[in-house]
Protein backbone atom coordinates (compact mmCIF):
# COMPACT_ATOMS: atom_id res chain seq x y z
CA UNK A 1 0.00 0.00 0.00
CA UNK A 2 1.57 3.56 -0.97
CA UNK A 3 1.64 6.16 1.22
CA UNK A 4 2.88 9.49 1.70
CA UNK A 5 4.57 11.32 4.33
CA UNK A 6 6.74 14.87 4.49
CA UNK A 7 10.47 14.97 5.87
CA UNK A 8 8.94 18.14 7.88
CA UNK A 9 6.46 20.92 7.65
CA UNK A 10 6.73 22.47 4.58
CA UNK A 11 10.12 20.15 3.69
CA UNK A 12 10.00 17.27 0.76
CA UNK A 13 7.11 15.36 0.51
CA UNK A 14 7.53 11.64 -0.29
CA UNK A 15 6.09 8.37 -1.42
CA UNK A 16 6.77 4.98 0.06
CA UNK A 17 4.82 1.51 -0.08
CA UNK A 18 5.77 -1.16 3.27
CA UNK A 19 5.99 -3.78 0.77
CA UNK A 20 9.34 -2.26 -1.30
CA UNK A 21 11.10 -0.34 1.47
CA UNK A 22 10.03 1.23 4.56
CA UNK A 23 11.61 4.51 5.28
CA UNK A 24 13.37 3.37 7.99
CA UNK A 25 16.11 5.00 10.52
CA UNK A 26 19.50 3.90 8.76
CA UNK A 27 18.00 5.94 5.16
CA UNK A 28 18.31 9.10 7.48
CA UNK A 29 21.01 8.07 9.51
CA UNK A 30 23.15 7.69 5.91
CA UNK A 31 21.46 10.85 4.51
CA UNK A 32 23.23 12.87 7.54
CA UNK A 33 26.92 11.27 7.10
CA UNK A 34 28.37 12.23 3.73
CA UNK A 35 30.53 15.71 3.54
CA UNK A 36 28.39 17.32 0.41
CA UNK A 37 30.05 19.71 -2.08
CA UNK A 38 27.44 22.10 -4.27
CA UNK A 39 26.52 21.06 -7.34
CA UNK A 40 28.77 17.67 -6.56
CA UNK A 41 27.11 14.48 -8.68
CA UNK A 42 25.64 11.23 -6.70
CA UNK A 43 24.83 8.18 -7.61
CA UNK A 44 22.29 5.92 -5.13
CA UNK A 45 23.06 2.23 -5.57
CA UNK A 46 19.87 0.67 -4.76
CA UNK A 47 18.00 3.69 -4.38
CA UNK A 48 14.20 2.04 -3.76
CA UNK A 49 12.28 4.63 -4.02
CA UNK A 50 14.07 7.58 -3.99
CA UNK A 51 13.98 9.02 -0.23
CA UNK A 52 18.19 8.77 0.27
CA UNK A 53 18.27 11.36 -2.61
CA UNK A 54 15.71 13.35 -1.13
CA UNK A 55 17.41 13.56 1.98
CA UNK A 56 21.19 14.46 0.51
CA UNK A 57 18.71 17.76 -1.62
CA UNK A 58 17.42 18.70 1.57
CA UNK A 59 20.97 19.10 3.01
CA UNK A 60 22.28 20.85 -0.54
CA UNK A 61 20.12 21.25 -2.97
CA UNK A 62 22.68 22.10 -5.60
CA UNK A 63 23.29 18.40 -6.15
CA UNK A 64 22.52 16.10 -9.21
CA UNK A 65 21.61 12.84 -8.17
CA UNK A 66 21.15 9.76 -10.04
CA UNK A 67 19.15 7.15 -8.73
CA UNK A 68 19.85 3.24 -9.49
CA UNK A 69 17.05 0.97 -8.83
CA UNK A 70 15.80 -3.28 -10.24
CA UNK A 71 12.69 -3.12 -9.07
CA UNK A 72 10.42 -1.33 -10.89
CA UNK A 73 7.71 -0.77 -9.11
CA UNK A 74 10.49 1.12 -6.43
CA UNK A 75 11.50 3.20 -9.49
CA UNK A 76 7.97 4.55 -10.65
CA UNK A 77 7.53 5.74 -7.10
CA UNK A 78 11.02 7.34 -7.06
CA UNK A 79 10.07 9.39 -10.38
CA UNK A 80 7.07 10.34 -8.35
CA UNK A 81 8.75 11.68 -5.52
CA UNK A 82 10.81 13.42 -7.69
CA UNK A 83 8.09 15.46 -9.94
CA UNK A 84 6.04 15.63 -6.22
CA UNK A 85 8.80 17.97 -4.83
CA UNK A 86 9.58 19.79 -8.09
CA UNK A 87 13.04 18.05 -8.78
CA UNK A 88 12.84 15.83 -12.23
CA UNK A 89 15.93 18.15 -13.26
CA UNK A 90 17.94 16.88 -10.41
CA UNK A 91 17.02 13.52 -9.84
CA UNK A 92 17.52 10.93 -13.06
CA UNK A 93 15.91 7.45 -12.00
CA UNK A 94 16.92 4.51 -13.69
CA UNK A 95 15.78 0.90 -13.56
CA UNK A 96 19.27 -0.88 -13.97
CA UNK A 97 20.65 -4.20 -12.76
CA UNK A 98 24.22 -2.54 -10.90
CA UNK A 99 25.78 -5.67 -12.26
CA UNK A 100 25.72 -4.75 -15.49
CA UNK A 101 28.31 -2.55 -16.99
CA UNK A 102 26.63 -2.01 -20.17
CA UNK A 103 23.55 -0.23 -18.57
CA UNK A 104 25.19 1.87 -15.76
CA UNK A 105 26.51 5.44 -16.19
CA UNK A 106 29.95 5.63 -17.55
CA UNK A 107 32.63 5.36 -15.65
CA UNK A 108 34.34 7.96 -13.17
CA UNK A 109 30.82 10.30 -13.57
CA UNK A 110 30.31 10.85 -9.99
CA UNK A 111 31.95 12.94 -7.33
CA UNK A 112 30.06 10.59 -4.60
CA UNK A 113 28.11 6.96 -4.21
CA UNK A 114 25.49 6.00 -1.69
CA UNK A 115 24.43 3.10 -0.75
CA UNK A 116 21.72 1.57 2.18
CA UNK A 117 22.77 -2.23 1.03
CA UNK A 118 21.17 -5.41 2.32
CA UNK A 119 22.36 -6.05 5.11
CA UNK A 120 22.30 -10.12 5.10
CA UNK A 121 23.75 -12.60 3.01
CA UNK A 122 21.41 -14.40 1.19
CA UNK A 123 23.74 -17.69 1.33
CA UNK A 124 23.71 -17.97 4.80
CA UNK A 125 19.87 -17.94 4.67
CA UNK A 126 18.77 -15.35 7.16
CA UNK A 127 15.88 -13.96 4.85
CA UNK A 128 13.55 -15.02 3.03
CA UNK A 129 13.93 -14.91 -1.34
CA UNK A 130 12.43 -14.18 -3.92
CA UNK A 131 10.51 -11.26 -2.28
CA UNK A 132 10.81 -7.35 -2.64
CA UNK A 133 11.35 -7.50 1.37
CA UNK A 134 13.32 -9.98 0.88
CA UNK A 135 15.47 -7.95 -2.26
CA UNK A 136 15.84 -5.35 -0.17
CA UNK A 137 17.09 -7.27 3.22
CA UNK A 138 19.28 -9.63 1.83
CA UNK A 139 22.27 -9.75 -1.34
CA UNK A 140 20.14 -12.03 -3.42
CA UNK A 141 20.48 -9.79 -6.42
CA UNK A 142 23.71 -8.03 -6.03
CA UNK A 143 26.51 -9.22 -3.67
CA UNK A 144 28.61 -7.31 -1.42
CA UNK A 145 31.65 -7.53 -4.05
CA UNK A 146 29.40 -6.20 -6.67
CA UNK A 147 27.94 -3.44 -5.00
CA UNK A 148 31.80 -2.35 -4.38
CA UNK A 149 32.50 -3.29 -7.71
CA UNK A 150 29.88 -0.82 -9.13
CA UNK A 151 30.35 2.11 -7.09
CA UNK A 152 34.45 1.86 -7.43
CA UNK A 153 33.48 1.95 -11.36
CA UNK A 154 31.53 4.75 -11.34
CA UNK A 155 33.36 7.00 -8.86
CA UNK A 156 35.71 9.82 -10.17
CA UNK A 157 39.34 8.81 -8.84
CA UNK A 158 39.60 10.72 -5.65
CA UNK A 159 35.46 10.37 -5.09
CA UNK A 160 34.21 8.87 -2.16
CA UNK A 161 31.50 6.03 -1.65
CA UNK A 162 29.46 6.16 1.50
CA UNK A 163 27.37 3.53 3.52
CA UNK A 164 25.56 2.27 6.10
CA UNK A 165 25.81 -1.17 7.08
CA UNK A 166 25.49 -4.56 9.96
CA UNK A 167 28.79 -4.10 12.29
CA UNK A 168 29.19 -7.92 12.13
CA UNK A 169 29.88 -7.69 8.63
CA UNK A 170 32.61 -5.11 9.13
CA UNK A 171 35.69 -7.23 8.05
CA UNK A 172 33.96 -8.81 4.99
CA UNK A 173 33.34 -4.69 4.07
CA UNK A 174 36.53 -3.33 4.38
CA UNK A 175 37.91 -6.44 1.87
CA UNK A 176 35.67 -6.09 -0.48
CA UNK A 177 36.41 -1.96 -0.49
CA UNK A 178 40.24 -2.41 -0.80
CA UNK A 179 39.99 -5.34 -3.36
CA UNK A 180 38.29 -2.78 -5.03
CA UNK A 181 40.42 0.02 -4.48
CA UNK A 182 38.10 2.00 -2.54
CA UNK A 183 40.10 2.88 1.03
CA UNK A 184 37.93 3.19 4.35
CA UNK A 185 38.77 7.07 5.46
CA UNK A 186 36.13 7.75 8.16
CA UNK A 187 34.22 5.39 10.22
CA UNK A 188 31.18 5.90 12.69
CA UNK A 189 30.17 3.16 15.07
CA UNK A 190 25.69 3.79 16.00
CA UNK A 191 24.94 2.71 19.23
CA UNK A 192 21.32 2.77 20.72
CA UNK A 193 22.79 3.58 24.06
CA UNK A 194 26.04 4.84 25.25
CA UNK A 195 26.45 1.10 26.96
CA UNK A 196 25.22 -0.74 24.25
CA UNK A 197 27.15 -2.60 21.89
CA UNK A 198 27.26 -1.24 17.92
CA UNK A 199 24.62 -3.04 15.72
CA UNK A 200 25.25 -0.41 12.19
CA UNK A 201 28.05 1.59 10.74
CA UNK A 202 28.62 4.41 8.90
CA UNK A 203 31.86 4.35 6.50
CA UNK A 204 33.20 6.66 3.89
CA UNK A 205 35.74 5.31 1.67
CA UNK A 206 37.81 7.18 -1.20
CA UNK A 207 38.77 5.86 -4.63
CA UNK A 208 42.52 5.95 -4.77
CA UNK A 209 42.88 6.88 -0.93
CA UNK A 210 46.01 6.67 0.86
CA UNK A 211 45.29 4.06 3.97
CA UNK A 212 44.37 5.63 7.24
CA UNK A 213 41.09 5.53 9.39
CA UNK A 214 39.89 8.12 11.30
CA UNK A 215 36.99 6.88 13.40
CA UNK A 216 34.44 9.17 14.95
CA UNK A 217 32.73 9.41 18.54
CA UNK A 218 29.89 7.00 18.11
CA UNK A 219 26.43 7.97 16.90
CA UNK A 220 24.10 7.46 20.00
CA UNK A 221 20.37 7.27 19.08
CA UNK A 222 18.91 7.06 22.64
CA UNK A 223 19.98 10.02 25.76
CA UNK A 224 20.30 9.13 28.91
CA UNK A 225 16.22 9.69 29.72
CA UNK A 226 15.94 7.00 26.90
CA UNK A 227 14.30 9.41 25.00
CA UNK A 228 15.84 10.39 21.31
CA UNK A 229 19.14 11.54 21.46
CA UNK A 230 19.15 15.69 20.35
CA UNK A 231 21.90 14.42 17.17
CA UNK A 232 18.66 12.17 16.12
CA UNK A 233 16.22 14.84 16.38
CA UNK A 234 18.56 16.73 14.28
CA UNK A 235 19.03 13.90 11.44
CA UNK A 236 15.14 13.51 11.59
CA UNK A 237 14.88 17.42 11.11
CA UNK A 238 12.69 17.85 14.42
CA UNK A 239 14.34 21.63 14.72
CA UNK A 240 12.50 22.23 11.52
CA UNK A 241 9.29 21.17 13.10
Amino acid sequence: MVKQDQLWPGGFHFFFDDGLFQPGTDSFLLGNFPRLRRGARVCDLGAGTGLLGLLLLAREPSLQVTNVELQEAAVELARQNAALNGLSDRVANLRVDLRDKTRLPPAGTFDLVVSNPPYFDAARGAVAKGTERGLARADCTCTLPQLCAAAARLLRHGGSFCLVFRVERMAELFACLQGCGLEPKRLRLVQNTAQSAPKLLLLEARKGGKPGLSVAAPLLLRGPDGGESEELAQIYFRDKE
